[in-house]
């Protein structure tokens, strides 16, 4: 998807042969074509800049409409016929530089002294709390309260009758009508990206946003990372518990509800109507079905099909884990179970 101007300030363009010379990558292809945004190689557009790192085996997805690629070698196999491409032994890290001379965030270039910026637009019927701040380019809709300290962040969209608690803070995100956030949770901060740069390991950029739809609930101090270059999106009606964590890139189906404690990582796509234990932790790139169950504390590392019942770590199905647990049992106490 191309990059939200809204939350990340446009800063020119670059040809490849000035990305060539800022990178020190090896172009091939036409110097002079030009690049005006970043993107995952999956979902770039025209202008877009995307990138391919590791080891280049297995199915890789490139959108050939992109207008260039910077990978290492072992990904020139899936460079598309006609798309010029830099090559690097570092292409994330390089990839980054690049977006980082198109774009600046503008949470991270926002200033001024006014609480509420003269530039956001704050419905009449809305309640800003003592000590809350609006960023430039903000709206509120009516009926929404933020609560004290809270900090709506530059290009933020809050819809109508949302309820946003004291000390939460809102960048990089689209919010629906009556959503609720409870106090201490943070929508958009960056995950946990990381990649190898020239002197070792460093964050990775994120360029993407959190949407969340209408009626979605948040728990206290619960976290939803911003995307990479791609959206995270909450469907509506979903409900979160408090200290829950939700990585880049997550995708929730309509009435997800989920307990407290839990940890999803980046990429999983979690289907409508899905229910969630406490504690559940879901490794990365993993999809869930519509109304799967997942046991409290459950470790869940596959692919789980629509209206099953998992549990235990490594997830499995919950008659096959309970059967598990009872020979073991009995393995461990043979008296007692005779």
């Amino acid at each position: 998807m191309t990059v939200d101007p809204r939350f990340y300030a446009p800063q020119g363009t670059l040809t490849l042969g000035k990305i060539a010379e800022l990178t020190g990558a090896v172009l091939n292809g036409d110097p002079s074509v030009e690049i005006t945004g970043v993107s995952a190689a999956a979902t770039g557009r025209g202008g877009d800049l995307a990138f391919l790192d590791g080891d280049g085996k297995g199915e890789v997805s490139v959108d050939p409409s992109v207008s260039a690629l910077i990978l290492n070698e072992a990904n020139l196999r899936h460079v598309p016929e006609g798309v010029p491409y830099l090559t690097t032994p570092l292409p994330r890290h390089f990839h980054g530089l690049v977006a980082y001379a198109l774009f600046q965030p503008r949470h991270l270039i926002w200033s001024g002294e006014d609480r509420i910026s003269p530039d956001a637009k704050v419905h009449e019927g809305a309640i800003i709390s003592p000590g809350a701040v609006v960023g430039p380019g903000a709206t509120i809709g009516e009926g929404t309260v933020i609560g004290a300290n809270s900090v709506i962040g530059p290009g933020v969209q809050v819809g109508r009758q949302c309820r946003i608690g004291a000390n939460v803070s809102i960048i990089c995100a689209l919010v629906g009508d009556k959503v609720t956030l409870l106090s201490g949770v943070r929508i958009g901060e960056a995950g946990f990206g990381v990649t190898g740069g020239p002197t070792g390991m460093e964050d990775a950029p994120h360029f993407g946003r959190v949407i969340l739809q209408d009626n979605v609930t948040i728990g206290a101090n619960s976290c939803i990372d911003r995307g990479v270059f791609d959206d995270t999106i909450i469907g509506e009606r979903t409900k979160i518990d408090n200290l829950c964590q939700i990585a880049h890139n997550v995708v929730f189906g309509r009435s997800v509800v989920m307990a407290a404690f839990g940890g999803i990582s980046g990429s999983v796509v979690i289907g409508d109507g899905a229910r969630i234990g406490g504690r559940v932790g879901i490794a990365d790139h993993v999809r869930i079905g519509e109304g799967v169950n997942l046991a409290a504390s459950a470790g869940v590392f596959r692919h789980i099909d629509a209206g099953e019942t998992w549990g235990g770590t490594p997830a499995k199905p919950l008659r096959q884990w309970m059967r598990e647990v009872a020979w073991l049992q009995k393995q461990a106490n043979p008296k007692k179970m005779s």
